[in-house]
């Protein structure tokens, strides 16, 4: 593995690159990459998840934005294995047409060290391509990791907490420390495991108004759901999905929020 003081971090990039050998080892059992898996990699940097996924696979597709650290993966060898180099802003890929383009079979699993700076909206944007996606496995920072997975009733509990679980079964698996990185960032990171599942009946809800609920509800969060959601649904409305209107957002677990938007959504039928 190259050593990353031949290529300086970009902050506009968010980088900070894994050197602990131990933990790439972790990431990669948790993977659990085979031959024939259609794997995405995004932000190989310089390439320390690169290598030993590319030892277990046939094949790899890579996503990085910055044109040095590209230069330095196409000069690199891989053997067995053929990497495919995608020089693109993850937050604007087509992951489905790139499933279309591996033929559409096996679904794709995603991984990556991801910037802290764009952690939040690229899971928001993986999780539109989510009917081509098997599973993600991501390093993000531990804070946000902690909200993802948070229970209702928690203080970490919110608006990311609601919707990745809606979309996803959660499972986080074990914390980094700063000192895995160079430059070593100031928060720790966590390996959280992400599965595509479909909440029952999700397929018959507005998903854009199940948004605008939720974030309407987390607005003002110290704030009653009477208070914060007065504009949107009524007393009786709440009282008739089994929530009190006394109640706050944090309070409310994902089924929840989704029998409210049930009752929303059958007045407005």
């Amino acid at each position: 593995m190259q050593h990353p003081s031949a290529h300086k971090a970009r902050k506009r990039f968010g980088q900070n690159f894994l050197v602990d050998n131990h933990i790439i080892d972790r990431i990669i059992a948790s993977i659990r990459p085979a031959r024939d898996d259609a794997m995405v990699e995004i932000g190989p940097g310089l390439g320390a998840l690169t290598r030993p996924l590319c030892a277990k696979l046939g094949q790899l597709d890579v996503i990085e934005l910055d044109r040095d650290l590209i230069q330095r993966l196409e000069h690199a060898h891989y053997a067995g294995c053929t990497l495919n180099i995608h020089n693109a802003d993850a937050l604007d890929f087509d992951f489905t047409a790139l499933h279309a383009q591996t033929g559409g079979g096996k679904k794709l699993r995603v991984a990556g060290n991801l910037p802290y700076n764009i952690s939040t909206p690229l899971l928001f944007h993986l999780i539109e391509h989510r009917d081509v996606v098997g599973d993600m496995h991501f390093m993000l920072q531990k804070e946000v990791v902690e909200r993802i997975a948070a229970q209702p009733g928690t203080r970490s509990y919110g608006r990311l907490s609601v919707m990745v679980q809606f979309y996803c079964t959660v499972e986080p698996l074990f914390t980094v420390p700063s000192s895995a990185f160079r430059p070593a960032p100031k928060v720790e990171s966590a390996i959280i495991r992400l599965v595509p599942a479909r909440f029952p009946g999700a397929d018959t809800l507005d998903h854009a108004l199940l948004e605008t609920l939720v974030r309407r509800a987390f607005s003002q969060r110290r704030k009653t759901l009477r208070n914060t959601l007065k504009d949107f649904c009524s007393v009786e409305e709440m009282q008739q999905a089994g929530i009190h209107p006394q109640q706050r957002p944090e309070e409310l677990a994902v089924s929840d929020f989704v029998n409210l938007l049930r009752r929303i959504e059958s007045r407005t039928a």
